[in-house]
């Protein structure tokens, strides 16, 4: 299963505990240094989304300063997404980091030539 980047970060802020729509905003904004900013609309678009696929499940509801909060966790099925879109990552980084050495020794200069 291919996810988007948005997803898979989704359900990285999701691995380590349950947590809210705002703290996801919030973990998503860390773990990419203020990069990916989701917005409410699209959060909760894909959380609804996510549930349905069974990679996520709502965990408990809390009531903070009068606003009802629902807390969502990984589910087994989206820890498995993650692992193997991470296994696809690695992949993807080895390769391009095979071909840029590649490049690297093509383009370094050689020992008795000019320039």
């Amino acid at each position: 299963m291919d996810i988007s980047e948005q997803t898979f970060l989704i359900l990285s802020a999701l691995a380590d505990q349950p947590r809210h729509g705002y703290a996801v905003v919030t973990e998503v904004d860390k773990m990419t240094d203020g990069r990916i900013r989701l917005r409410a609309g699209t959060l909760y678009g894909a959380l609804d989304r996510l549930v349905t696929q069974g990679l996520i499940a709502p965990d408990h509801d809390e009531v903070e300063k009068g606003r009802l909060r629902r807390f969502y966790k990984l589910t087994d099925a989206g820890a498995d997404a993650i692992r193997a879109e991470s296994r696809r990552m690695a992949a993807a980084v080895r390769l391009a980091e095979e071909r840029l050495s590649k490049r690297a020794a093509r383009n370094a200069p050689r020992l008795g030539t000019i320039g």
